[in-house]
Formats: C-alpha cells, sequence, structure tokens
C-alpha cells in the first residue's frame, strides 16, 4: 500500500447467511433436519473500493440498511470479507459499541479503568486522566453508582470519553456519538475540530448533513450494498439527497394513489374534490418532494359538480405536521371570477405558490364553498401530503433564497 494511505478497501465483498428456521435446541434442530440448503444469503457489500489518504477526514453515508455498519465492522476487523482485501496502515480505534468491555456490577469509577485497561493504558496513565474523563462526560455525581443504573446515553458518553484517550492514527467514528444533551454534543464536534486540526485520519458515519460537510473532506454513498457515489463530500451529499428524494417521491406517489376514503371531509356535496395533487412549476409533472431548486410549487386540483351552482369558490388550505396553517387561498380573496357549473360539469383549478416552506412534511385540503363562501360544499382535510428538503437551514416556518448585508463603519 502507498505510505500516503492509511486504508486501502479492495473489492471487499461480504454476505451473511439467514437460516430458514430457527431452533432452540439440538434436538429440535435434529427433528426438522432437511437435506438442501437450510438458508439464503444476504448480500449486504458488493465488491467495495476506496481508499483513505492519511491525514483525512472521510465521511460515509447511506440510509438504513445500505450496509454502512458492516463497512465500519470490516474496518474495525470485528467482520472478515468473504473476498477482497482491507489494509490498514496504524493503529486504529473503533468508536462503535461503546462500552462493549464494560461490567455493569461495577461502579462508573471502576468501569473506567477497566475499560482503559482494555485500550492498552495502565492504572497511572488512567489516574492521571480520571478527572479529565469525569469532566468531559460531566457524570461526576454518578461516578460511585453502579453501571446497572446509568441511562444508555450515560453509559455512552462515559464510553467515549474513555476511547478518546486512546492516542490511535486511525479512528472509526460511528453516529452514536450523537448522545446527550446540547452541551456534551457541542463537547463531541470540538473534538471533532481538534482531530481535524492534528491531522487525524477519522472516518465518520452519520446522517447529520451539516457535520459531515462541515468535518469531512471527501466520502462515499452507499446504497443497496453498492458504492454509487465518491469524491468530495459535498457532490457526495448531493447524490444521497438525490437518493433521498427520489424514495420519497416514490413513497408520495404510493400514498397519492391510495383510496382517501379515510381522511376527514365534510360539506354538503353539491361539488366534490375528486382528486389533488403537486406539480414542477417548470416540467408540469407530477412531485411530492421539492428542494432549493425548486423556486414555486403548483398544486392542481381537480373538482366534480353533483349539481348546478352559481360562481362556486375554490381553495386551498397547506398545513404542517403539527396542524397549523401555513398557507390559505381561495379564488374569491383573489378576485378571481368562476363561472357556473352544471351536474357533471369536471373544474380543474391551479395555484402557483412560492415555495417558501421550511424542511418538513406538509399537507394540503382542497375546498370547494358557495359563491359567497358561507356554504361549504366539500372539504377534504389532509388530502394530499407533499415534502419539503432544503439544504439551506433555518428554524423558522418560511425558508427561502435571501441576501445578507454587512456595513461596518470605522
Amino acid at each position: 500500500m502507498s505510505e500516503k494511505f492509511a486504508i486501502k478497501v479492495d473489492h471487499v465483498s461480504k454476505s451473511f447467511k439467514l437460516p430458514h428456521e430457527k431452533h432452540t435446541g439440538l434436538k429440535q434442530a435434529v427433528i426438522n433436519f432437511r437435506p438442501g440448503k437450510q438458508y439464503e444469503l444476504q448480500h449486504v457489500l458488493k465488491d467495495i473500493s476506496f481508499a483513505i489518504s492519511k491525514g483525512e477526514f472521510f465521511g460515509i453515508v447511506g440510509r438504513n440498511g445500505s450496509g454502512k455498519s458492516t463497512l465500519l465492522k470490516l474496518l474495525a476487523g470485528v467482520y472478515v470479507p468473504d473476498n477482497g482485501t482491507i489494509e490498514i496502515d496504524g493503529s486504529l480505534t473503533p468508536f462503535i459499541e461503546l462500552g462493549v468491555g464494560f461490567n455493569h456490577e461495577l461502579t462508573g469509577r471502576e468501569n473506567v479503568f477497566l475499560n482503559g485497561a482494555l485500550l492498552g493504558l495502565d492504572r497511572k496513565k488512567m489516574t492521571s486522566i480520571y478527572e479529565d474523563i469525569v469532566d468531559f462526560a460531566e457524570l461526576h455525581d454518578f461516578m460511585d453508582q453502579k453501571l446497572k443504573n446509568y441511562s444508555s446515553g450515560m453509559q455512552v458518553r462515559l464510553a467515549f470519553s474513555i476511547a478518546i484517550r486512546a492516542n490511535s492514527a486511525i479512528l472509526l467514528l460511528d453516529e452514536v456519538l450523537a448522545v446527550g444533551d446540547a452541551i456534551f454534543q457541542e463537547k463531541c464536534f470540538n473534538y471533532f475540530k481538534q482531530l481535524k486540526q492534528e491531522k487525524k485520519t477519522v472516518i465518520l458515519v452519520s446522517h447529520d448533513s451539516s457535520a459531515l460537510q462541515e468535518f469531512c473532506d471527501s466520502g462515499v454513498l452507499i446504497e443497496k450494498g453498492k458504492i454509487v457515489s465518491t469524491g468530495a463530500i459535498s457532490k457526495v451529499l448531493n447524490d444521497y439527497t438525490q437518493i433521498l428524494n427520489s424514495k420519497e417521491e416514490q413513497d408520495g406517489q404510493a400514498e397519492n394513489s391510495q383510496s382517501k376514503a379515510d381522511k376527514t371531509e365534510w360539506g354538503t356535496g353539491e361539488i366534490v374534490v375528486e382528486k389533488a395533487f403537486t406539480m414542477n412549476a417548470k416540467t408540469g409533472h407530477g412531485q411530492t418532494v421539492f428542494t432549493d431548486t425548486d423556486t414555486e410549487i403548483v398544486v392542481r386540483v381537480e373538482f366534480r359538480a353533483k349539481t348546478p351552482q352559481t360562481k362556486p369558490v375554490y381553495g386551498i388550505t397547506v398545513t404542517d405536521a403539527a396542524g397549523e396553517r401555513l398557507f390559505v387561498s381561495n379564488t374569491m380573496w383573489l378576485h378571481k371570477e368562476t363561472k357556473d357549473v352544471i351536474a357533471g360539469d369536471k373544474i380543474t383549478v391551479e395555484w402557483t405558490i412560492p415555495n417558501a416552506f421550511n424542511t418538513g412534511d406538509l399537507f394540503l385540503s382542497p375546498a370547494v364553498a358557495s359563491s359567497n363562501g358561507y356554504t361549504s360544499y366539500n372539504w377534504r382535510e389532509s388530502f394530499a401530503k407533499f415534502k419539503i428538503r432544503k439544504t439551506l437551514e433555518s428554524s423558522g416556518r418560511i425558508n427561502a433564497e435571501h441576501r445578507i448585508l454587512l456595513i461596518e463603519d470605522k
């Protein structure tokens, strides 16, 4: 392996045998034995290849079940690949399944020294860094309690605080580190910054795009056991977002194709809502996931008249998951004159609205009423659903491109 690489993964594959039946003992296994294959192979990783340079902060991205955890355990030596090779140049500390060496019948203090010994740190060294470990974990009042009385978050915090004392050249950081309150997470991120400054080789697995973007130089995207994107982390995260959006788009289309009979509705029924869906403003194609690149959203609603009516009012309401109204519009407020209808008429109304919504799941409630708006003919509560997935960060209800001007007076 070249001296500039810390890790090199070359055409690695990994499968697991999934038994067709579970046996609770030898007797049951003998009784139920049938010749032939009693299991099926689950191909978790398929021909994975990549290299990580020394001093690089490297991200591994992918949906749940993509094979990230299996890859981490291969790098940590927990698993052995079926095919291919993994070369590692330097000592490696895996921050996965933290606290495996803990004894729940011992106190937190005793477990600090036990876990330190497993990391190769002698008692003198552990004594000198004990207070630092406790300070980082923020567990001063609990160190003389048995570990079995700790919450899972407290255990991981303690294990992480011990593990970072190992002076390894390469670190594997799993998303399990996202534990504790905001103060502890800030400590974790400060530690990441320190690793980056020290030019440590770090492999970070996380669903937090902001953390990956901030710390990682490059990375790989794994989908269904294969690497589908590699290179600069910004490119990898963009490809990851496209996969998520595509999956949500498919889920949204499947959901919208299902019957809405179970949705809440009311009205006198002279005119009814038949269909409602969202579309791409540029292409006119159906779309249920909208990102920063979609500046407008088209909402199309199809109504059907059951009896003759004079100049009905058509409207929509967009709410968030908490039921808060984010957008409301109707033809009367916009002074849009409508036509009289007779039984059997189909009326299609389109709204083109700015995509100023923040990330989240949104719900569309279409409605139709009498010409003065007093009598509701039909209201379909949360009749359709669409999603907003933006990379622009905001904690408000509105999230749109904007400008900031700094004026400094000297």
